[in-house]
């Protein structure tokens, strides 16, 4: 079985999903691609007492305009009504991550009334032997290391952004998609053209902080497989306790819907 690495560089980094963008890997169904990625802020280091730091150069937009995700890489095979299997092998956070709250026009923020005014960071440490974040106000939590944005583009033409989650993946932000779970995307375009970004240290329940913990990956391990034998609209999973079914949608009642049928007919 063949094993690729993917480092975030140039070639291997864009902010947005597109059925133009040409892949930087092509590999066979049952192949495992090893990704290293930055942070979902295009970040190469911890944010400084000030609050700034270096980020990755030159950027183009509206290409990266969205999270810095890695690939595309193709899937000998896949076509438009199959399903992309995705194992998520191994997952190691790097060592530092940070999450914020306020100071930006996010409509949670918004409706909280904290959108204007100073945002707050914390800078956390990520001990990987001890699975602990420490912030630099001395929180501490464990850590539950995945990856925010799985997906592929839309068959539509144009730039399409990183930030909602789609049928095809993109998005999620799905907290238990952590290490030794498998992610099922519908495939939209010949090939998948497959991305992966967002890394997150942890994360509760909902991103209501706008940021979760926010970090680089040192490593993504990810096996990819064409299944034919599955028939999905909507993605789903297997974690290492129990299936997830998703729904999507910009009304949450429709949304809701849309994972209960997904979970009622799975089962059928």
């Amino acid at each position: 079985m063949a094993v690729y690495s993917i480092l975030p560089g140039r070639h291997s980094l864009h902010g947005s999903f597109s059925r133009d963008f040409g892949p930087i890997l092509t590999i066979d169904s049952g192949e495992i691609v090893r990704f290293s990625t930055l942070d979902a802020g295009w970040g190469l280091e911890p944010y400084s007492a000030s609050g700034v730091r270096k980020k990755f150069e030159p950027r183009e937009c509206p290409r990266d305009g969205g999270h810095a995700l890695c690939g595309p890489v193709t899937i000998r095979g896949a076509e438009p009504g199959m399903i992309l299997e995705i194992k998520i092998n191994e997952i190691r956070q790097g060592s530092w991550g940070w999450n914020s709250a306020g100071g930006f026009p996010h409509p949670i923020n918004k409706s909280l009334g904290i959108h204007e005014g100073e945002e707050f960071h914390l800078n956390w440490k990520l001990d990987a032997s001890s699975i602990i974040g420490t912030s630099d106000k001395g929180h501490k939590i464990a850590l539950r290391p995945f990856m925010g944005v799985m997906g592929m583009p839309p068959d539509e033409p144009g730039i399409h952004s990183t930030f909602p989650p789609r049928s095809c993946g993109g998005n999620i932000d799905c907290k238990e998609l952590i290490v030794g779970s498998t992610l099922y995307l519908p495939v939209p375009v010949s090939g998948g053209l497959f991305s992966v970004g967002d890394g997150h240290a942890a994360q509760g329940d909902g991103e209501v902080g706008c940021p979760a913990l926010e970090c680089p990956m040192e490593l993504v391990d990810l096996t990819f497989s064409i299944r034919e034998d599955i028939r999905l609209t909507m993605p789903r999973a297997k974690t290492p306790t129990a299936w997830v079914t998703m729904g999507f949608h910009e009304d949450l009642n429709e949304a809701s819907i849309i994972a209960l049928e997904g979970m009622v007919k799975s089962h059928e």
